[in-house]
């Protein structure tokens, strides 16, 4: 009987970690990898794809990315965690113990916490992942300060993309927002906002075709309009992709409560509609989904954790 299995890894499954193995629960820590039915829960979360981290409290001249999972992953192993490559292949949260399915076996468990973040979508372009961190992002909050005075684009017509591209406003000397369809699908006000901004300009009926570079950053976007008219190749210094994020949660479906867009549907504070089954980071957050908050999250949901094993503790269904 595990007290405590943290599914998923990243700032909240590590904090989650680091907090639970503190508190003597030995917790089991699931990094992760490709799910059963193809989903990708990445080890490490987001982060491993974030050159460079100059927002996370503590690290005043900045960080990468990896060097910041690798010391999440290295303080909870301080503290006792066991760490598995490995993922969850099934979970029966019908009872007590809870039950993880991981390497064909079925291990028990007290508690489970849900880390398993979320991955941004992408166009699906060679040059999209030659040009990652070059130039690419997905996450105009976590990059944009590396592109001041850069002339910028924006792919997408939803919230995400009006988001972005004024948040983006703030560094760039010119943001323009790509758009297959000849009006935005995000709600009117977040469109009119977008519209109204003296630095946002809007490439109408067009979609990205290709993303321009020197081999080492990005240089420019060819477009294709979608409504017959030649392609054309615009400069640009760099490459924003909003077309939204997928949650890593489809082995829970059915398990616990989702929400329609796939999140998980949040029951106080952390904990979900099933008893011991608690929730952190961006497999429950559509809106922050910073490190910060991921990492503050997991810190709840162990927390949280514990509280529940000293209760199981106390009535005896759990040896301490």
């Amino acid at each position: 009987m595990h007290k405590v299995v943290i599914i998923g890894s990243g700032p909240a499954g590590f904090t989650a970690a680091i907090y639970t193995a503190r508190a003597n629960l030995q917790p089991l820590v699931l990094e992760g990898g490709f799910l059963p039915n193809g989903e990708l829960m990445t080890p490490g979360g987001q982060l491993m794809i974030t050159s460079e981290v100059e927002n996370y409290p503590g690290f005043p001249e900045g960080i990468t990315g990896p060097e910041l999972v690798d010391r999440c992953r290295e303080q909870s192993k301080r503290f006792g965690a066991d760490h598995r490559d490995a993922v969850a292949e099934e979970v029966d949260f019908s009872g007590f113990p809870l039950r993880v399915k991981v390497e064909g076996a079925w291990l028990s468990a007290a508690t489970v916490i849900i880390a398993t973040g979320a991955n941004a979508r992408w166009l699906g372009l060679p040059s999209e992942q030659q040009y990652l961190n070059r130039g690419v992002s997905a996450c105009a909050t976590c990059d944009g300060a590396f592109f001041k005075d850069r002339e910028l684009m924006v792919i997408g017509g939803g919230d995400s993309a009006m988001e972005e591209a004024l948040f983006l406003t703030r560094y760039a000397s010119r943001v323009t927002i790509v758009h297959r369809r000849e009006s935005f699908r995000a709600s009117k006000i977040m469109a009119e906002r977008a519209l109204q901004h003296p630095k946002i300009t809007v490439e109408w009926n067009s979609e990205l075709e290709e993303i321009l570079g020197d081999g080492q950053r990005v240089t420019g976007v060819r477009l294709n309009s979608t409504i017959g008219l030649p392609n054309r190749d615009l400069p640009c210094g760099g490459v924003f992709v909003a077309i939204g994020h997928t949650p890593s949660t489809g082995i829970f479906q059915g398990h616990i409560d989702l929400r329609p867009d796939g999140y998980v549907q949040v029951h106080g504070m952390t904990g979900t509609n099933r008893k011991g089954v608690f929730v952190a980071g961006d497999c429950a957050d559509s809106r922050y989904r910073q490190a910060i908050t991921a990492a503050g999250m997991g810190c709840m949901a162990a927390l949280d954790a514990e509280k529940l094993v000293e209760a199981y503790e106390a009535e005896g269904l759990l040896a301490h």
